[in-house]
C-alpha cells in the first residue's frame, strides 16, 4: 500500500539547496510503502536454517493394531522427535474394557541415529530427572503408569508433559483379561 505524507525533516529543501537561512516551512513530501513481510524461520548460531515451529492442529499417526492378545502390546509404529515440542497428547481407542499400561521409550531403531549417535540403545524407557522446581534430583522413569479403561470405542485423551527434547516410541500393553483392538494417534505441543 502507497501512500504519500507530509513529515517535518531536520532540513528543509532550500537549505539542501546551500541556501544558509532557515525557511518557515520545515516539512518535505514523503512516499511512504508499507510491504506485508511473513518470517518463516532465522539462520541459526551454527548458521542452518530453523523454521518456526508451531504446535501440531490435529492428530496424527494414526495406528490400528487388531486383537491385541492379553499382556500383548504395541509400539507406535513411527519414531516421535519432540526436539522442539514439550507436551506429547496421546489418543487411545480399544474395544476391550479393562486395565492398560503405558509407558514411553527412547525412540529410533538400532541402525538410525540418535540426533548424531549411533549406535542406541533402542526400546529403553527414558529416564530423566524431574523439573527443576522440585525436590529431587534422582533419574526418574518419565512414564510407566496403568489406566483402567472403561469406555470402549472412543477416544481417550492423555497428555504427557516435560518431553522437550525427546526422540521417542510409546508402548500400551494390554492387560484387560482378552484380546483388544487398539488405536492411538498423537499430538505435540509447544
Amino acid at each position: 500500500m502507497e501512500k504519500k505524507r507530509k513529515v517535518y525533516a531536520p532540513f528543509s529543501l532550500t537549505s539542501e539547496a546551500g541556501v544558509g537561512q532557515t525557511p518557515v516551512e520545515g516539512y518535505i513530501d514523503v512516499n511512504q510503502v508499507i510491504y506485508p513481510t511473513v518470517s518463516t524461520g532465522t539462520v541459526n548460531e551454527n548458521g542452518n536454517w530453523t523454521g518456526i515451529k508451531t504446535s501440531d492442529s490435529e492428530f496424527f499417526n494414526l495406528q490400528k493394531d487388531l486383537a491385541i492378545a492379553d499382556n500383548g502390546e504395541i509400539l507406535s509404529n513411527k519414531v516421535i522427535n519432540m526436539f522442539n515440542y514439550d507436551i506429547l497428547m496421546l489418543a487411545l481407542k480399544v474395544s476391550r474394557a479393562g486395565n492398560y499400561e503405558f509407558g514411553i521409550l527412547q525412540g529410533g531403531d538400532a541402525d538410525d541415529a540418535y540426533f548424531n549417535l549411533k549406535p542406541v540403545s533402542t526400546a529403553q524407557a527414558l529416564r530423566a530427572t524431574v523439573r527443576t522446581d522440585s525436590n529431587t534430583n534422582a533419574f526418574t522413569t518419565l512414564l510407566s503408569d496403568q489406566e483402567t479403561i472403561s469406555d470402549t470405542n472412543t477416544w481417550l485423551i492423555y497428555k504427557i508433559n516435560d518431553l522437550k527434547g525427546f526422540k521417542l516410541k510409546y508402548r500400551v500393553t494390554n492387560q484387560s483379561g482378552g484380546n483388544s483392538d487398539m488405536e492411538t494417534a498423537i499430538m505435540r505441543i509447544l
